[in-house]
C-alpha cells in the first residue's frame, strides 16, 4: 500500500513539472480602431408663418324687402251706363313715399387766406362775424390760419378776395409832405457792421446800438423776456423768393429772431439835429410764426403777437399791433426848438412763446418837414 502511494506521489510531481515546462499560452488581442464616419445632416429652414385671427364683428344688415301693394278693386256697376258717358276708370292705389331729411348746405363763398390775414381782417372785409366764420369751418383757434387755406364765409357772395385786400391801418392824422432826402445816418444799414459789446450774437450796422429787456414779461405767455439773436444779412444770405420780402432798400437787412420765447429789444442811434419839424419812419416785417404746416409758415393772427413803437428822445409813439407776415411802416412827426442830439430808434416786443419771434428791419428814414 505504501509503495503504491509513493509511486502515485512521484507521478503527480512529474505531471506538475511537465506542466511548468510547457510553452506560454498565446493570447489574442483585438485592436480597436477609431474611424470618422461622415453623417449627412438635414437642415430644416425656419419659415415665419403669418397667423390669421378671425374676429367676429357684428354688422348690421338692412334687408330690402319688396312689398307688393294691391290695388283695391272697384265693384262693377250693375246698372247700365248712359250711352253718352265714357266709362269711369278705376282709381289706382298709390304708396306714400317719405323723403329722407337731408342737411341743407351753408350758403356762401370761399375766401383764400393771404399772407398777413387774420380772422379779424377777414371778418371786416366780408362783413361776417368771426364766430360765424369759425363755426362754418369747424375752427377752434382763431389765431391759426394757413396761407392758401380756403375758408367758407357763410352768407357772403363777394368771391375770393385778391391778395393784399385786407384793410390797412388808418393814419391817425394827416401828415405834412416831407421835404428833402433821408438825413438819418446809415438808415438802410448798408455801411458795414460790428459786434455790439463784443457779443457774437449781436451783429449790428455801424453807428447803431442795442438795448435788450430781459426782465419780467407781464403779458401773453408770462415768465420773462429773452435776448434775441441779431444778424445783418445780405441778398446772398436769402433765397430769391425772399429777397423782395425782407430787403426793402439796398442789399442788406437786419434779422432779429428768438424761438420759443418772448423777446423785447430796441435798436437806436443818437443824431444831432437843428431846430425844425421832422418825420421818422421805420419799416419792418414781423415774422411771427405760430407753427409750421409742412414747409409753410403758420403766422400768428393776433396783431399783439408782434408789437412795435417809435423812439424819439424820451417819447415817440405808443405800442401798436402789426400786420403779421407783411411789410409795415409807421411814422412819427416831432419838433425841436433848439439844436440838440436826439435819440431815434424803434422798439420791438413779442409777448408770446411760439415757434419764431422774428423781425426783418430795413429802410429807416428821417426827413425834414419844415424849419422855423
Amino acid at each position: 500500500m505504501n509503495k503504491h502511494r509513493i509511486i502515485l506521489f512521484f507521478l503527480l510531481i512529474t505531471a506538475v513539472l511537465a506542466a511548468c515546462s510547457t510553452s506560454p499560452e498565446t493570447v489574442a488581442v483585438t485592436r480597436v480602431v477609431t474611424q470618422e464616419i461622415p453623417v449627412t445632416v438635414e437642415v430644416t429652414r425656419i419659415v415665419t408663418q403669418p397667423i390669421t385671427v378671425e374676429i367676429e364683428k357684428e354688422v348690421e344688415v338692412t334687408r330690402l324687402v319688396e312689398v307688393p301693394v294691391a290695388a283695391t278693386p272697384v265693384p262693377e256697376n250693375t246698372e247700365p251706363a248712359p250711352p253718352t258717358e265714357e266709362p269711369t276708370a278705376a282709381p289706382t292705389a298709390t304708396t306714400e313715399v317719405v323723403a329722407e331729411a337731408t342737411e341743407i348746405p351753408l350758403q356762401g363763398d370761399y375766401y383764400t387766406v393771404q399772407s398777413g390775414d387774420t380772422l379779424s381782417t377777414i371778418s371786416q372785409a366780408t362783413g361776417v362775424s368771426e364766430a360765424d366764420i369759425m363755426a362754418a369751418n369747424n375752427m377752434t383757434n382763431a389765431n391759426v390760419l394757413v396761407v392758401g387755406q380756403e375758408l367758407l364765409i357763410p352768407g357772403w357772395t363777394g368771391g375770393s378776395a385778391a391778395a393784399g385786400s385786407q384793410p390797412q391801418p388808418t393814419a391817425p392824422e394827416q401828415l405834412a409832405a416831407p421835404v428833402g432826402a433821408n438825413i438819418l445816418p446809415n438808415g438802410s444799414f448798408e455801411e458795414g457792421w460790428y459786434y455790439f459789446q463784443g457779443v457774437s450774437e449781436w451783429q449790428l450796422p455801424n453807428g447803431w446800438s442795442l438795448s435788450v429787456n430781459e426782465g419780467t414779461n407781464p403779458y401773453g405767455s408770462g415768465g420773462r423776456y429773452f435776448r434775441p439773436e441779431i444778424r445783418l444779412l445780405t441778398l446772398a444770405h436769402l433765397p430769391p423768393n425772399e429777397q423782395g420780402l425782407f430787403v426793402f432798400d439796398g442789399a442788406k437787412t437786419i434779422k432779429a429772431f428768438k424761438g420759443d420765447a418772448p423777446t423785447h429789444f430796441t435798436l437806436y442811434r443818437d443824431v444831432t439835429l437843428q431846430p425844425g419839424t421832422y418825420r421818422l419812419s421805420i419799416s419792418f416785417f414781423p415774422d411771427s410764426v405760430w407753427g409750421y404746416d409742412g414747409q409753410n409758415k403758420v403766422y400768428n393772427g393776433d396783431p399783439l403777437s408782434a408789437e412795435a413803437r417809435i423812439i424819439v428822445g424820451d417819447g415817440g409813439t405808443g405800442w401798436q399791433g402789426t400786420h403779421i407776415g407783411n411789410r409795415n411802416t409807421i411814422s412819427h412827426d416831432f419838433t425841436i426848438n433848439t439844436a440838440q442830439t436826439v435819440r431815434l430808434g424803434g422798439a420791438f416786443r413779442n409777448r408770446f412763446a411760439q415757434s419764431n419771434n422774428g423781425w426783418f428791419i430795413d429802410n429807416w428814414v428821417l426827413q425834414l418837414l419844415e424849419t422855423p
